[in-house]
């Protein structure tokens, strides 16, 4: 079996996507997010923008190799919320992606069923109006060489068309090279059996 070396993330922030269930309002977001503080700070813009709403449930997904999630209640009866949001996210195979619903409680209450039915649906619908794209997984090198070794190292570049995020070129030359992960070994090899120019994982 071949090493998955892609993942799906969301591209940009969605908002307002509302689902109504016998007078209750939910108001679903997602987010593209990176860490914990970028999931923290999202939600306490939502809970200012949505300051007279019940409750504020969420779940996330990060990480592409080791994941990292969670799930919040934020007061609904266990996994009545929380869990049927972090669902879609794993339903629709994403990562790096933060998904809030804010529900507005309309005086009904709607049972565990008809809460995780809302929150599904809601984290469902907001997901659908996401754009998504699939990303591969890269591995960086440095490769080190002199001035003089330059177009030996430039031709290998061109030759496999690799992707140069950063370069030093001087008397000591340095690149920065980004792989897609099938490619990063053997591209390795290839340059470590180069004379006189040194690679090594960033």
């Amino acid at each position: 079996m071949t090493e998955k070396d892609t993942y799906k993330t969301i591209t940009s922030k969605i908002e307002n996507i509302l689902f109504k269930d016998k007078n209750s309002k939910f108001f679903g977001y997602a987010f593209p997010v990176l860490n914990e503080d970028d999931v923290k700070s999202k939600i306490e813009a939502i809970k200012k923008e949505h300051h007279s709403a019940r409750h504020w449930c969420y779940a996330y997904k990060m990480g592409i190799e080791t994941i990292l999630f969670r799930a919040n209640d934020d007061g609904e009866p266990s996994n009545s919320a929380g869990m049927p949001i972090y669902n879609q996210i794993l339903s629709f195979d994403v990562t790096n992606t933060l998904i809030i619903v804010v529900r507005y409680f309309g005086g009904v209450k709607l049972g565990i069923s008809g809460l995780i039915n809302a929150y599904k649906t809601t984290a469902q619908l907001t997901l659908e109006a996401s754009t998504i794209v699939e990303k591969t997984i890269n591995v960086d090198y440095l490769i080190t060489f002199d001035y003089k070794n330059m177009n030996t190292v430039m031709r290998v570049i061109k030759e496999r068309n690799l992707n140069i995020i950063n370069q030093k070129l001087e008397l000591d030359c340095q690149i920065t090279i980004s792989v897609r992960k099938k490619y990063a070994e053997s591209t390795f090899n290839l340059f470590e059996n180069l004379y006189e120019i040194d690679i090594k994982q960033v």
